[in-house]
């Protein structure tokens, strides 16, 4: 046998594509449940219900798509809108009271998606666009919605305060050490105040991480500084276990208040009170 030594300018004008399909059995299934599906009118919750009669799992499918949801993250949001329900979020939800399911997911709007989706006409640019977004959209919805709540702070701290710093690391309680917070006031060196933002479901943090940031900013600040905690996202209800960790933490006094976005007033007078009660 003949030995040969080659190199990669051998090699890569020899390199071609591997043929493939995007299309498994399941997605097989799913292209021919799709498109079996007509409707003359509008798209009722019957409609629906006879989609997850015929095929649960492609009509789950077909409503993750039209919201527009990674499989993990519907799955979060299932959890979150049957999180009381004691047969779960899944099919065995589905068939002990079909109605009160759909009811569930029609309250949330899947109906009303439907009907929007149904009722456009795409161009082939609008596909692109779509393919596009499916591609990168679940990280970057991921950043916008932890910077959007970001946002959401920053306008009511600017509300009250001259001086804070934002995104950056304060000093602990010994003068040795320090945590990250998203915002200090009046400044890292000597906080008065610390605000923690925690979308849930956004990157950057896995969501195991918060109590993690929390903790390491409970046990590096004074304790008479003040820590606010903002936090959003109905899917927490998808992990109560951890959101209980957190109000337990300000059961013991160990973060002030816990607020969401509903909660803005509330947010807003607190930071003015304690403004007007330290003098800064």
């Amino acid at each position: 046998m003949q030995r040969h030594k080659q190199t990669k300018h051998e090699l890569i004008p020899k390199l071609g594509e591997v043929l493939t399909d995007w299309k498994d059995d399941f997605a097989r299934t799913f292209v021919t449940f799709l498109t079996d599906f007509n409707v003359e009118k509008s798209v009722t919750t019957e409609h629906l219900k006879g989609l997850l009669e015929k095929n649960f799992d492609a009509g789950i499918t077909l409503f993750r798509l039209v919201l527009e949801q990674s499989k993990d993250e519907f799955t979060e949001t299932l959890k979150a809108l049957f999180f009381d329900n004691k047969y779960g979020h899944g099919k065995i939800s589905f068939r002990n009271n079909p109605n009160e399911y759909l009811a569930v997911l029609e309250n949330y709007g899947l109906v009303k998606a439907i009907n929007t989706l149904i009722s456009r006409k795409y161009t082939w640019k609008e596909v692109i666009q779509e393919r596009l977004k499916m591609g990168r959209g679940s990280a970057i919805k991921g950043q916008k919605r932890g910077k959007n709540l970001e946002d959401f702070v920053e306008v009511l701290v600017q509300q009250v305060f001259d001086k804070f710093e934002i995104r950056k690391s304060f000093i602990g309680a010994n003068g040795l050490s320090t945590a990250k917070a998203d915002f200090c006031i009046p400044s890292t060196q000597h906080p008065s105040i610390v605000i923690e933002v925690k979308a849930y479901g956004a990157t950057g943090s896995k969501q195991s991480d918060v109590i993690g940031d929390v903790r390491k900013i409970i046990d590096e600040k004074r304790s008479d500084t003040y820590f606010f905690l903002v936090t959003d996202g109905v899917t927490w209800t998808a992990r109560m276990r951890d959101f209980e960790r957190l109000i337990e933490y300000q059961n013991l006094g160990d973060i002030y208040r816990i607020y969401t976005q509903q909660m803005r007033d509330d947010l807003l007078a607190d930071l003015k009170q304690i403004k007007l009660e330290l003098g800064i």
